[in-house]
């Protein structure tokens, strides 16, 4: 079936200028060049084949068909215009709804939210429950805080926030006194505590700072940051963690870093923001976005 009706954003430009009798001024209303607004008219009247205006002085004035084209659109087009920030509405005062992982979560992004919260406060924040192999395809979570590097789904796009730097920690009485850590050979005579999903990163650690090491075993493994900082700060042996997840504890005193790197090492997976791109996005989803790689110190490249 072939359509008659002509485009909204015409529509909008004709009515606009019949009610405030300038294409000028309905330029501004509309945030538009006065070319746009003219060039809108032009389409409107070639595809109605009737003229709509006339000029009279420096005014523009309805013709008799004119008006009664706006008589007949001007309700239509208040009910699509009310109906469509009604939806907008609704739709942005829905929670935005995240996933993340728990360490993260607890050490790093609660500690910051108070400072979204003070300047996003109409964004309202939900979080799922956290699920480590989530397909990130659940209709009610808008976005996903994941770790990883490369080969992310379909449809996925996925930004760099935190947590490639890796240190090693160990207690603040261990850089001091007879036995201290004072070079990275130390470490391999202190007991070795491994992450339980990420066994190879003290070896990574040691391979990068040029320190030659034989099989490392580890004498204790946990599967979160937390309970590792909390086994070092314990006095079990020294681990190696992201910098990031380690802050309040730095800050503190109830930890250390056992050796400083110029320049740091790093992994190649890291904590990354995952939005779908296959549904139309939370309107707070750019704010926070933006909010979590300000914070990371990053910096957005795409939209």
């Amino acid at each position: 079936m072939r359509l008659h009706s002509p485009s909204l954003s015409e529509l909008h430009a004709f009515a606009t200028a019949a009610r405030l009798g300038s294409f000028t001024r309905a330029a501004e209303q509309l945030h538009v060049t006065q070319g746009a607004i003219s060039r809108a008219i032009a389409r409107l009247e070639d595809h109605l084949g009737v003229a709509l205006f006339v000029r009279e002085g420096r005014h523009r004035v309805l013709t008799r068909d004119g008006r009664q084209y706006l008589d007949a659109v001007v309700a239509p087009l208040a009910s699509i215009e009310s109906a469509s920030q009604a939806l907008r509405r609704h739709h942005a005062a829905r929670a935005l709804r995240l996933s993340v992982p728990p360490t993260l979560f607890s050490h790093w992004l609660i500690p910051r939210l108070p400072d979204f919260s003070a300047r996003h406060a109409e964004v309202t924040l939900s979080f799922a429950p956290y699920q480590r192999d989530d397909p990130m395809t659940a209709a009610d979570i808008d976005a996903w805080i994941r770790v990883g590097g490369t080969g992310w789904p379909a449809g996925i796009a996925a930004d760099y926030l935190i947590g490639r730097e890796i240190v090693p920690i160990c207690r603040p009485q261990d850089l001091t006194g007879a036995g201290a850590i004072r070079t990275p050979a130390d470490l391999l005579t202190r007991p070795l505590l491994f992450h339980t999903h990420y066994p190879d990163t003290w070896a990574h650690w040691f391979t990068q700072v040029g320190c030659p090491h034989g099989p490392l075993a580890p004498a204790a493994d946990f599967d979160q940051v937390g309970l590792l900082a909390q086994a070092v700060m314990a006095g079990l042996g020294v681990a190696v963690v992201p910098r990031c997840l380690i802050e309040a504890e730095l800050a503190a005193g109830r930890i250390a870093i056992a050796l400083q790197q110029d320049p740091p090492v790093s992994v190649a997976r890291g904590y990354h923001l995952c939005r779908p791109l296959d549904r139309p996005a939370h309107p707070g989803l750019s704010r926070l976005r933006e909010w979590l790689l300000a914070q990371a110190g990053q910096r957005a490249e795409y939209p």
